[in-house]
Order: structure tokens, then sequence, then C-alpha cells
């Protein structure tokens, strides 16, 4: 098929015929393992007959310079590290021509002795022609699990707090620099279990509506019948929307534990991470908590600006008191002033206050009405 001409500015972007019906770049900080998560995607979408190429920069560049040692590709000069980037994506462009799916496995940006530098041009990105660009993020216990097991990194949790921050940030004013049109989106790797299924709707499932989930989070930690009715909520979402949930990337327990363990007279965190336990240095720990507070802040409005909508789940307490938390109001509050569509589920026999109802599209009683209301709309398939 023809690939659609995008506009640079006051300039006609290059025309290209290619069999490539979607190329996406994906960007996330070393410590991620974006390998490993889109190969389960490029698994997810051929059960699904969908064939996705992966094209992993890296080891494409180590392939291209066999006398570069495993680890130590940074460490070569700017010049040389910039002809093989260039000479690796000069093949990924060629791949494209005869390629049905591309997923284009990249960094936006670097950190390593010379500084902070791009890992991309421009030129190239635009003779690309990527459809979308996602940026993979993690939380910084698991980032700084991996880059202990894999990397020999040097690295304090602040670090990992900015570098991710930075390559969010750099995906984004690449993808926007090249056409304001191209979407970006920020995708968490998935906490209690990877977000491959939403990854693939996001490429192969664009009419379905994109929809950021809001519930109380800390509020209700330890309810377990309110916490298993949040599960059963986002579940069911997830079944019928793409959806960017917060819990994907939880890490504002991590302030919580410090405390803890400061009062204990310890000088670690104790977590479980990855499927074992861990110890963060309590210091470090403490450095980040502003950070994480603040990054939770703009990292959810930015889920919910790329959203078409925002659902929130509003669970009633054993009180018979609606569980609702200051940050799921600013959500909704957020979500409103954008323009989405914001829909509240509110269980508790306690009316809403006027703020909730002022700024929800509809409110509904429980979930099944709320499913029923989507079905009625075509936001998705009704029940046989």
């Amino acid at each position: 098929m023809n690939r659609e001409t995008y506009l640079m500015g006051d300039t006609r972007g290059e025309i290209r015929d290619t069999g490539c019906e979607m190329i996406v770049v994906v960007t996330g900080m070393v410590g991620i393992d974006k390998k490993s998560y889109l190969q389960n995607v490029c698994q997810f979408a051929a059960k699904r007959g969908k064939a996705l190429l992966l094209c992993n920069v890296g080891n494409m560049m180590y392939a291209e310079a066999p006398d570069i040692p495993p680890g130590k590709i940074l460490d070569i000069p700017m010049k040389r590290l910039s002809s093989l980037r260039r000479s690796v994506f000069k093949d990924i462009i060629a791949k494209a021509e005869k390629a049905a799916n591309l997923v284009v496995n990249t960094h936006a940006t670097f950190r390593w002795r010379h500084g902070l530098f791009p890992a991309m041009d421009f030129d190239q990105m635009r003779q690309l022609g990527a459809d979308m660009y996602i940026c993979l993020i993690d939380g910084v216990a698991a980032l700084h699990t991996r880059l202990v097991d894999e990397h020999s990194i040097e690295h304090c949790l602040k670090d990992l707090i900015v570098w991710r921050e930075e390559e969010i940030i750099g995906t984004e004013m690449l993808c926007k620099g090249i056409d304001e049109k191209i979407p970006f989106y920020c995708l968490a790797r998935g906490a209690e279990e990877e977000t491959a299924e939403t990854f693939y709707k996001l490429v192969f499932e664009r009419s379905t509506k994109k929809t950021y989930l809001s519930f109380p989070m800390t509020h209700v930690g330890d309810i377990e019948n309110v916490k298993k009715e949040i599960a059963e909520f986002r579940r069911l979402m997830k079944k019928f929307f793409i959806c960017f949930d917060p819990a994907d990337l939880e890490e504002s327990y991590l302030p919580h534990y410090a405390r803890q363990a400061g009062q204990k007279g310890l000088d670690f965190v104790e977590l479980t991470v990855l499927g074992r336990t861990i110890r963060l240095d309590l210091h470090e720990v403490r450095q980040i908590e502003r950070d994480i507070n603040s990054q939770i802040y703009a990292r959810d409005f930015l889920l919910i600006e790329q959203s078409d909508m925002i659902i929130s789940f509003i669970p009633a307490l054993g009180d018979g008191r609606a569980a609702i938390s200051s940050g799921v109001e600013r959500e909704l509050q957020h979500a409103h002033e954008a323009a989405k569509e914001v829909y509240v589920i509110w269980t508790s026999k306690q009316p809403p206050s006027v703020f909730v109802t002022q700024t929800a599209t509809k409110v509904f009683t429980d979930l099944n009405c709320a499913i029923e209301f989507f079905e009625k709309k075509r936001y998705i398939e009704k029940k046989v």
C-alpha cells in the first residue's frame, strides 16, 4: 500500500512506496529490557495473524562492528558511533520496504561518559516515516534490579528517575519535531503482567477507544474486598478498551517503605521486585521521594492526555462511604478540562459531590450499567 504523505512545515515529506502497513519506533532507557518485551509483542501479534519484524538497533550495531566487545559500544569515539548507527538505520529503512509491519527498538537519548546525547538522527527518522512512537517506561526498583544483573552501569536511584524522564521528553520531541500528527504514547512495561496486549491494540486496533483507568490506590491498599473490586474493574476495561493503567507502574509505596525502614533503624528498604527480594539504599530512596510524587502527577496527566476518555471506578468502603481520593478527583478535573469523555462508576450509596457530577459525562451505579452504556454507544461489541 502507499504510505501516507506527511507534511513537514511548509515542505512536503518524501513519498515512499512500501508494503509496510505499520512502522513503530519504540524507545526506552537502559534497564527496561525492551528486547524481550517486544519479542513477546511479536509472538502475541503472530497468534493473531499479524507479522511483525523486530529490528533491535543495539544488536544490529554490534553485528556490524564485531571488533567491539559486548557492553563497550558507547565507549568508542562519537564519530564512529554516529557512523555505525547511521549505517544500521539505513539497513532498517531498506527493510521497511519489504516488511509487513516493522518495530524499531532503539533509544531516544543516551547518558554515558560522554554525557547526554541523542541516539537518532532526524533526517533518517523522517526517511523511515514511522506511524507511531512509543516510549516504554518501568519502575525504578525494576530498572535498578536489571541494571545490576545485566549491565555494568554505575548509577543511583536519582539517576534512573532523571534518565526515565529524559527518555520520555526526548522521544516526544523527536516525534513531534518530525510531524505533529504522528501519535506518541508513553506506555508502562507492566508491574503485575506485561502490557503486550495494550501495545498490540495501539498498533493494530486503532479504532478502539483509548482509556485512562482511574481508581483509588494507596487510599484502599489494605482493604481486600475493595482491592478485588478494583482488580475486576481493571480486568474488564482492559478486555474492552486500550487502557492506560497507572497501576502498571507503581512506586508510590517506596517513600512509605523508607519511613518504615527508618523507624526500625535500618539503612535499607527491602521489597519484592521481578519475583525476588532486593534491598535498596535507604538514603537513595529518601532522595527521590519528591521526584516520585512529581512524576506520578505529571505521568498520570500525560496518560490522560493521550487517551480518548477516562473511566473512574469509585468503590464503597465497609461503612458505605465512597473511597474517592484527592488524586482521583484531580484526574477527573484534568480530563474534563482536556475535553475528554469522563465516566464515573460510583458504587457507594452516598451520593457523589457536585465536583464529580459537574465534570462527569455520565455517572453509573455499577460496572454492568457502564458496560451496557458502552455497548449502546458502540464503543464495545455487544455481549452475545
